[in-house]
């Protein structure tokens, strides 16, 4: 499934520039970012479980914020892009 994650987290402190750092890092283990603090994350139920447990691990729910938006199987026709297009679709093949 598609799985649209977003974050806000405070970066006043060194603290919340430490939890950005880890929160991006763990988004970009997991999907491709789309935006500065936009990712889209193509994943199992599992998968999401996982991810989304140590994304709230990682934040400090009263000063960061986290959405996360399940888009499913047929996310396609429910996604619109105008503009330059990301690095590559999440199902598509990808060579190295």
């Amino acid at each position: 499934m598609m799985v649209l994650i977003t974050y806000d987290v405070n970066t006043e402190t060194p603290a919340g520039r430490k939890r950005l750092r880890k929160v991006a890092r763990e988004c970009v283990n997991h999907g491709q970012r789309v935006q500065n603090s936009v990712f889209e994350c193509l994943v199992n139920a599992a998968q999401y479980a996982v991810l989304k447990d140590k994304l709230i691990s990682l934040i400090d729910p009263s000063t960061d914020s986290l959405r996360f938006y399940r888009l499913g199987d047929h996310y396609q026709s429910r996604v619109e892009h105008v503009g330059l297009h990301p690095q590559f679709e999440q199902d598509g093949v990808l060579l190295v």
